[in-house]
């Protein structure tokens, strides 16, 4: 039987973490999926930090059919950061989730934004089509700091096959 314990150095803060490092299973619902967050290892620092989710999905609440979205957050951390293990695994746990897209997007930046009180955070949900028309959904804490480089999504809106 293979040991899979990390080895070595532990990085500060990591010491409570649940997921990272473990084996763990698939969240049933984002009701249970468990978030985390680490110190932020550039406190004072402005920095943007950038997570793409070009696969996302979730179920219509509807018809209980896919759903499927190129979702992207940018946030500039100001005393945390989240570990990315449990946010892929956040992420994932909408695939069961039968919630609208506007409910999805919103539910993912609210919550991270409860977790980790950024300086800024915003979030583009670029969807699919549902019933030929693409929702894409877009939110953000506020203006977005002038002094700091925050790059384009430079998501391409949906073109079909053209």
């Amino acid at each position: 039987m293979t040991d899979h314990t990390p080895k070595g150095p532990t990085a500060p803060g990591t010491e409570k973490l649940n997921q990272l490092g473990r084996q763990t299973i698939q969240p049933e619902s984002p009701d249970v999926a468990e978030l985390e967050r680490v110190p932020a290892p550039h406190k004072g620092r402005r920095y943007v930090v950038r997570f793409t989710a070009p696969e996302f999905t979730s179920l219509c609440p509807v018809t209980g059919q896919p759903d499927f979205a190129h979702i992207v957050i940018d946030y500039i951390p100001r005393d945390w950061i989240v570990e990315s293990k449990s946010l892929k695994l956040y992420l994932t746990s909408f695939r069961n989730h039968g919630a609208f897209h506007e409910d999805c997007s919103v539910t993912i930046a609210t919550r991270l934004v409860e977790l980790l009180d950024p300086e800024w955070l915003r979030i583009g949900a670029y969807w699919y089509p549902r019933g030929g028309m693409p929702i894409d959904v877009f939110w953000q804490t506020g203006p977005a700091p002038a002094d700091v480089w925050i790059p384009a999504q430079d998501v391409p809106g949906y073109r079909g096959r053209g």
